[in-house]
């Protein structure tokens, strides 16, 4: 909890954040993934059977796991961003912006009056009430960071607009929705999806605006060409992804094994 400001802090000093998906509802393995030293663990509240409970036990472990969660909300939508800036995340996704406004809609909904909409009723996000309510409203724009995913072609043409809004902390890139936006879905490395990779590189560090992509599979070849672009934050591993990886390498070793097995077994009958 409170790991916001620590998050900027690494990204200052120039170290690469480096964090991990969950898709799975299961709190331990969130923990984990915080044991293991990931510096922050992406809460999947878009594509996956998350419910308010469980995204609250996956934000709960991260904590005890000494890792910063951020929640990815299905959309841009104040009921369903208010009930989880309750809970205390160190950071909310708002997934598909690609204008200005969305942008300011996203920080309004995260924001207290009279700057924003935002009702009041904290929870945990005030440590259940044992934090005195000036002390907290003292400090809740700085406790958690709004971080503006961009999945649209549009969104890296409006870039710089986007990033002049105010309180945008992070600019987050979905490489998958990018490359749908241009009907190349799927295609991460065909040159006109990398070429907008590269122009909202070159626009965040021209803004000094902190940027993280989202990779869930762990390709060598992307996070080599992310680090290679000056990414402040990268998502680069993910639940199922690596238990799909490790289930087949582990499998095809057996299988292999198993053929030597099978030919001496018949062999010897």
């Amino acid at each position: 909890m409170f790991k916001a400001q620590e998050i900027l802090r690494k990204v200052r000093s120039g170290e690469l954040v480096v964090g991990a998906h969950v898709f799975f509802a299961h709190y331990e393995i969130t923990e984990a993934f915080g044991w293991m030293g990931y510096d922050f663990v992406w809460i999947d509240g878009e594509h996956s059977a998350f419910d308010r409970e469980k995204i609250l036990q996956n934000i709960i472990a991260a904590n005890s796991g000494g890792t910063a969660s951020f929640v990815r909300v299905a959309w841009n939508d104040p009921i369903l961003i208010k009930p989880i800036l309750e809970m205390g995340p160190d950071g909310i996704i708002l997934p598909m912006i690609y204008t200005a406004e969305q942008a300011r809609q996203a920080v309004a909904a995260c924001t207290y009056p009279p700057e924003g909409i935002r009702g009041f009723g904290p929870r945990r996000a005030n440590r259940y009430g044992t934090m005195d309510t000036e002390e907290y409203l003292a400090q809740v724009n700085q406790s958690f960071l709004r971080i503006m995913q961009i999945e649209h072609y549009q969104g890296v043409e409006d870039l710089e607009e986007i990033m002049a809004v105010p309180g945008v902390d992070v600019i987050m890139v979905g490489p998958n929705d990018l490359s749908a936006s241009l009907g190349l879905l799927g295609q991460t490395r065909h040159p006109k999806v990398m070429k907008y990779f590269d122009l909202l590189a070159e626009k965040c560090l021209k803004a000094n605006k902190p940027f993280g992509v989202s990779l869930c599979a762990s390709d060598e070849a992307s996070i080599r060409d992310w680090i290679d672009r000056g990414v402040n934050l990268i998502g680069c591993a993910d639940d199922l992804g690596l238990v799909r990886t490790g289930g087949q390498q582990t499998l095809a070793f057996v299988q292999e094994l198993r053929k030597n097995y099978e030919a001496k077994v018949k062999k010897e009958d």
